[in-house]
């Protein structure tokens, strides 16, 4: 049984009450949350036991008390930003998240388009939010933000942007990713209150870094790796430090645009703000669920090792520069770790290798490694029937249900008939199956072959599963890999010389 570190509901319960104590002092709270409000894979990961729903659920406890304002940035949806983690728009990614938001019963105010300067992309976005019903407002850049307190609070900054009734005691502000807007957002919903006469407050639910863990713990460090690309480094929080001679860690962007905030908040409130540090405000209680420091220590540095993994490839996709590599390399040196001290790496080189040798073109052999429990190591390689992650997945379900190699889950002659129309009648230039097509055969062939449910049924127990592919992977078969709760990493290496069909 894999080993927890984190406690989720003594978590929920401080974090709970954490806020509404923090909501007693205002008649309304604007609640920045970073992160992902839903399906945070991150936190999940490096402490094990975190629900990775932790955060929708502490808003579903206080649901009758919030409502949710979610902004995007009208570049990430001009230049058609992904969100990695599902492989979707950024646009897409907000219609995402208001339904799930919906399925939680959570209220959704209304979507925030900000720095909007009439971009066509982002018009049709608008219209399309409106056609449902879906308040939108939109809010123009301000010249001199965040520096110009003089322009940014007055009639010609926040004054120009409109105003976002609201009704609850809480407003959580989020997004779909960094750089969208949340804070400028919650300051300008603070200038609007004050001039309607409610003394309204702003704080910060931001997970990672965490604030009472050292800034050298392997958990802190894994949020560097993640967001490495961001150039975030973790610092020790001087502001808290020097007011309460506590330790606290921060990151750069927080410290270093903190007196600014607080100057902000000031020069709205016409008072000295509460807030001495940027620690101060936050509201994240994430340290006080950690039940056992050696199981997070260990699962973080997995996490770097996979971090380690992803800028690689993605370097050589050409989405991150060198700059980005070598800031990722010099981390993984800091916590003097190998990318084989991930478990599946070296059996999957090693597989390749063999099969490399014994093959007579001697071309880039791709081969997945699955970690199952009790250190079973299960490969599967590309041949001209399926591709290597279809070849894993139905080796590892086999494996977990004890059916015997040698007897097949799905008729020969059945793929073979898919494969054919796949090539012949849908002209597919990528004839061998993919897992998604693989675990249709499969769901298929459940309902009528006993051995064939058997180990339909062992999909669910690959959640959790740690993988390792030679090869990049396709997004198609990363995504199912993903949705199976499989963490994957890939070597930096295309699987064919093919430009588009890979």
């Amino acid at each position: 049984m894999k080993k927890l570190g984190f406690d989720p509901q003594k978590y929920i319960e401080e974090q709970t009450k954490y806020i509404l104590e923090r909501v007693n002092n205002y008649d309304k709270l604007y609640l920045e949350f970073g992160g992902k409000l839903i399906g945070d894979k991150h936190a999940k990961r490096v402490l094990p036991g975190f629900d990775e729903d932790a955060k929708i659920k502490l808003l579903q406890k206080l649901k009758d008390k919030s409502e949710i304002i979610i902004c995007v940035y009208a570049g990430d949806i001009e230049r058609n930003k992904i969100r990695g983690d599902y492989g979707i728009t950024y646009d897409m990614d907000v219609f995402r998240l208001i339904d799930e938001l919906r399925e939680y019963e959570l209220e959704v105010n209304s979507v925030v388009i900000t720095r909007y300067h009439g971009q066509p992309s982002t018009k049709l976005f608008i219209n399309k939010l409106e056609k449902r019903d879906i308040k939108v407002y939109t809010h123009g850049s301000i010249e001199g933000y965040p520096s110009n307190l003089d322009v940014i609070v007055s009639e010609d900054g926040f004054g120009k942007n409109e105003f976002i009734p609201t009704t609850k005691p809480i407003v959580v502000v989020t997004a779909p990713g960094p750089g969208s807007g949340k804070l400028a957002t919650s300051l300008n919903q603070l200038y609007h209150e004050r001039r309607h006469g409610k003394v309204a407050g702003y704080s910060k639910f931001e997970t990672f870094p965490v604030w009472n863990v050292p800034i050298k713990h392997p958990l802190n460090i894994a949020y560097e790796a993640a967001t490495v690309d961001l150039k975030d480094v973790n610092m020790i929080d001087n502001f808290h430090y020097e007011k309460y001679n506590e330790i606290a860690v921060n990151y750069n962007r927080d410290i270093e645009t903190f007196p600014v905030i607080k100057r902000i908040i000031e020069k709205i409130t016409g008072k000295e703000s509460v807030f001495q540090s940027p620690t101060d405000m936050g509201v994240n209680r994430v340290g006080f669920g950690i039940t056992d420091d050696e199981v997070v220590q260990e699962a973080s540095k997995q996490e770097i090792i996979r971090r380690s993994f992803a800028i690689e490839t993605d370097f050589k996709k050409g989405l991150v520069d060198e700059e980005v590599l070598n800031r990722m390399k010099l981390i993984m040196e800091e916590v003097e770790l190998s990318q084989v001290d991930r478990v599946p790496v070296q059996p999957a080189r090693d597989y390749a290798e063999k099969v490399k040798n014994l093959s007579e073109t001697k071309d880039i052999q791709a081969v997945i490694a699955f970690e199952l429990g009790n250190d079973q190591i299960i490969t599967g390689r590309t041949t001209p029937l399926m591709d290597s992650c279809s070849a894993g997945v139905l080796n590892s379900i086999k494996a977990l249900a004890n059916i015997s190699d040698e007897i097949h889950l799905l008729s020969p002659m059945v793929l073979e008939t898919i494969q054919n129309m796949k090539k012949n009648d849908l002209h597919s230039k990528l004839p061998a199956l993919n897992v998604n097509e693989i675990l249709i055969a499969l769901a298929i062939s459940a309902v009528t072959n006993p051995t064939a449910q058997l180990a339909y049924n062992k999909l669910s127990e690959l959640n959790g599963v740690q993988a390792h592919s030679t090869v990049m992977l396709n997004r198609d078969d990363e995504q199912v890999l993903r949705k199976l709760g499989i963490d994957v990493t890939c070597d930096p290496i295309y699987p064919s010389e093919n430009l588009y069909y890979l």
